[in-house]
């Protein structure tokens, strides 16, 4: 009997809010990640950090990066070790949406493709998350780290999500 190969995902990482303990938002993404390893997920890879302006009611601009993690945990029970984190990191899930917060972290992909959880549950799990394509601030750090990695509903890589948000339209002559 062979044991079967981990499950990897690519996973978003946003905070835009100081912790008494960790300190500015990016040394709070560096915390997270560490977490993450602490909960027994190899850390495969972790992508720079970037500035990125809110999105809703916040004003204070975010943290952004991303991050590529294997381990035994399906799609369930990944996404509640990540909302465990997030809790313990000091984040409210109540009020109003997009409000600042400590951390956020995101199921972006997963290496077992789509997974869709039923929507009786709060908040329903969705791989691949349903905005990732629309969001510079995912797809820029995701793209520095899984270029590569395709999107199982578009059969597009990353890079050419990524390229085709950020490129700029070509001026009139």
């Amino acid at each position: 009997m062979t044991a079967s190969p981990p499950q990897r995902y690519l996973i978003a990482l946003g905070a835009n809010v100081r912790h008494a303990r960790h300190g500015a938002p990016a040394a709070v993404l560096r915390a997270a990640v560490r977490a993450l390893a602490a909960q027994g997920l190899a850390v495969e890879a972790v992508s720079p950090t970037i500035a990125s302006a809110p999105l809703g009611p916040s004003r204070r601009r975010y943290a952004n990066a991303a991050a590529i993690v294997a381990g035994d945990l399906m799609p369930p029970a990944l996404l509640r070790l990540l909302q465990q984190i997030e809790l313990d990191f000091g984040r409210v899930r109540r009020g109003q949406r997009w409000r600042a917060r400590t951390l956020d972290l995101d199921v972006i992909l997963w290496s077992g493709g789509v997974w869709r959880q039923a929507p009786r549950t709060a908040p329903a799990l969705r791989i691949p998350h349903p905005e990732y394509r629309k969001r510079t601030f995912v797809l820029t750090p995701a793209a520095a780290i899984a270029p590569g990695w395709r999107d199982p509903e578009t059969g597009l890589r990353i890079k050419h999500h990524n390229a085709r948000l950020t490129r700029r339209t070509p001026r009139p002559r």
